[in-house]
């Protein structure tokens, strides 16, 4: 892939229903697109991890001026809850 022109992107995310972004952002470069991509997703995911739930993933959607996903990156966030007891220590030598 080659590198872009100075262009709007659109970091659309899609979790559990579809955000679209209506302002985007200006990268130069598939770096930036990478970059710019991997920074959201943490914050969205701070945001919208529900209380109630351990299971959650979080994908942003990369489209250019003419409307084409270039670019996709997902984040998973998954919990368990293993009880209320502490796991046993190791046996020490």
């Amino acid at each position: 892939m080659r590198e872009a022109d100075l262009a709007r992107y659109f970091f659309d995310i899609h979790s559990r229903e579809l955000t679209r972004d209506e302002d985007g952002v200006e990268c130069n470069s598939i770096a930036e697109i990478r970059q710019e991509a991997m920074h959201s997703l943490p914050e969205i995911a701070r945001d919208l991890i529900p209380q109630d739930g351990d299971r959650q993933s979080f994908t942003v959607l990369v489209r250019n001026e003419k409307n084409v996903t270039v670019y996709t990156a997902t984040l998973t966030f998954a919990g368990i809850w293993l009880g209320e007891e502490l796991p046993p220590l190791p046996p020490s030598s």
